[in-house]
């Protein structure tokens, strides 16, 4: 951060507050305590969290008249970073932008630096347009320097001439060789850096296409010569210790990398295709895991609902949704909300994904006959309170589990079905009893993920069309009056609802940027919750279609996926064909 006279600082100081962002009593006391302990006064209150880096580098931008750019999700492109080698920007922390107006758009951390700014004017022989950025939001930038895909292409040229003469009982030589390796360590920071869930390796007819999936949408990055196709899948199968001459059946494996400071943990899926093998890598980011229900955007009823069905002595809580909605987060999210030293949880997982400290996690692993239904018994004889099964595949898993909730065991578990009350005729289908289904099940959770808008966003007036949609799926839930507004809003979880029956409502876009392709960052979890009362029993016990239990449930008060992420649009969350997309096919 740049260096700050007396007279700024307590102009800064005075900026902080008058702004409301930090209370006069708190900062007096940092103050205070700054002066005894001879501390810096704003190394302090960053410390205390009063204030973040962005906040503090955008008050003294301000007070300096210098313009201010937040990098912290900024991606800038290859061309625009050669423009200053990667030793200079380090060494005065000052990273280019862009183009603007026949100047070269620099951030600086200390952009009050004459000779610097002067230094790198002369170097690139240009005029420059100077920022004041974070030092988080540089080195965000500078890290970028070491994450050329253009270095994929080189590693590629550097092992083509290789991978062409050697045989394939001499693939050992090729994945050895350090242009394969660099190859894959980009592809995987890449994907890292794009908080990308899943890395596609695709072999096509004449040549290597490299795909990842970001917020739930697969996108290609670039593709590579057919060439190192062998090379490549050998050297994730040796990393990921599976048979290199082993190219007729599917494969599974794992390994850990460290990338950009964050320990990854990689699931290997490679399977025999027409051109080749195909490699599916999911990364499993531990650093950024949260398993807190809130944050997740449980709220309102759905939560009420939940805490009173996690909070029972014995039964069963499910999960249900396609493959990749986010089901295995919400049981660890349930898990860490009641985990207590009073309890003993035990998981059966396949695999397990996040390990939890005060929980016994067991991998489930077929080649020693530990399948679902055989692990579920030996944790029966480990005197659990709180049994989490991984997923119910077949009917023996399920007959175990129902027996687990009937005697006196809290049961979390997973199904693939479409929405919350689908999970009821699935457990009939797997010949479970209707009566045991409804004297065992608590809870039914049916969620999907939807992408969120990015910060950088604009708002708009809802057409005709989407009015009628919206007043069509959460009319009747928003409010009628001002007067209802805090009610409402408190009971369904979401802060100042608009009112029913409006012309128009305000919703939000984001903007396409690099970052933020089709203006999304990041997702979000749209959920309906049952809570299986009396009467949803007797429905079950008499084999009601999953239609009229849906129906019975919304009578009692429960929220759709659909309804949820309309309110979560109207909250600025999402937006509304992001919600269309994934609840296509629910009720």
């Amino acid at each position: 951060m740049a260096l700050l006279t007396i007279d700024m600082q307590d102009k800064l100081i005075a900026l902080l507050t008058d702004e409301g962002l930090v209370s006069k009593s708190a900062l007096d006391a940092v103050v205070a305590e700054s002066q005894t302990n001879k501390q810096p006064l704003f190394a302090l209150l960053s410390e205390k969290r009063l204030v973040d880096d962005e906040m503090l580098t955008h008050a003294i931008a301000q007070l300096s008249g210098v313009p201010y750019v937040n990098l912290t999700n900024s991606l800038i492109s290859q061309k625009v970073l050669d423009l200053i080698p990667e030793e200079v920007a380090e060494r005065f922390m000052a990273v280019p932008l862009a183009d603007v107006q026949n100047r070269l758009a620099v951030a600086m951390v200390d952009a009050s630096n004459v000779q610097a700014v002067d230094y790198l004017s002369s170097r690139i022989n240009r005029p420059l347009k100077v920022f004041m950025a974070s030092e988080a939001g540089v080195r965000h930038v500078l890290d970028q320097y070491k994450t050329d895909l253009s270095t994929v292409d080189a590693a590629a040229e550097a092992s083509k001439e290789e991978a062409e003469k050697e045989e394939a009982s001499s693939i050992k030589t090729i994945v050895q060789d350090s242009p394969i390796s660099r190859a894959l360590s980009t592809i995987l920071e890449y994907a890292v850096k794009s908080r990308a869930s899943d890395v596609h390796i695709e072999p096509l007819e004449s040549a290597l296409k490299i795909r990842c999936r970001v917020d739930g949408v697969l996108r290609e990055i670039m593709q590579l010569p057919k060439t190192i196709e062998p090379a490549l899948v050998s050297r994730i199968k040796i990393l990921s210790n599976l048979k290199i001459d082993e190219h007729r059946v599917p494969q599974d494996g794992q390994f850990a990398v460290k990338i950009a400071n964050k320990e990854v943990d990689l699931r290997i899926a490679i399977s025999p295709v027409v051109w080749g093998e195909q490699v599916v890598i999911r990364l499993l980011d531990k650093s950024s895991a949260t398993f807190n229900i809130e944050e997740m955007g449980y709220a309102g009823r759905a939560l009420r609902a939940i805490r009173k069905g996690i909070h029972r002595p014995n039964g069963m809580v499910l999960t249900s949704g396609p493959t990749g909605s986010g089901k295995s987060t919400s049981l660890y999210a349930l898990i860490q909300e009641i985990r207590d030293d009073a309890v003993n949880i035990v998981t059966l997982e396949d695999p397990v994904e996040y390990k939890m400290e005060g929980v016994n996690q067991i991998q489930v692993n077929g080649d020693v006959g530990l399948t679902f239904a055989t692990g579920l018994r030996s944790i029966l004889r480990q005197d659990p309170d709180i049994v989490m099964v991984g997923e119910i595949r077949d009917e023996e898993t399920a007959a175990l589990a129902v027996q687990a909730a009937l005697t006196g065991h809290l049961v979390f578990s997973t199904l693939h079905t479409n929405s919350a009350a689908g999970v009821l005729p699935r457990l009939l289908d797997m010949k479970v009893e209707p009566f045991l289904i409804a004297s065992t099940v608590n809870t039914i959770i049916g969620q999907r993920l939807v992408r969120r808008v990015a910060p950088k966003r604009d708002t708009y007036q809802s057409n005709p069309i989407e009015t009628q949609n919206i007043l069509a799926t959460v009319g009747h839930l928003l409010p009628k009056t001002q007067a209802d507004v805090a009610r409402v809003s408190q009971d369904l979880g979401y802060k100042d609802l608009p009112l029913a029956g409006q012309n128009a409502y305000t919703l939000v876009k984001g903007k396409d940027t690099p970052a933020t392709p089709r203006g999304y960052s990041g997702r979000a979890g749209l959920y309906e919750v049952m809570d299986v009362s009396d009467t949803i029993q007797q429905l079950i016990v008499s084999r009601s279609a999953s239609s009229q239990i849906q129906k019975q449930a919304i009578a009692e008060g429960m929220i759709t996926m659909r309804q949820d992420g309309y309110l979560k649009a109207l909250q600025g969350v999402t937006t509304l064909e992001e919600v269309n997309r994934v609840t296509a096919d629910t009720a």
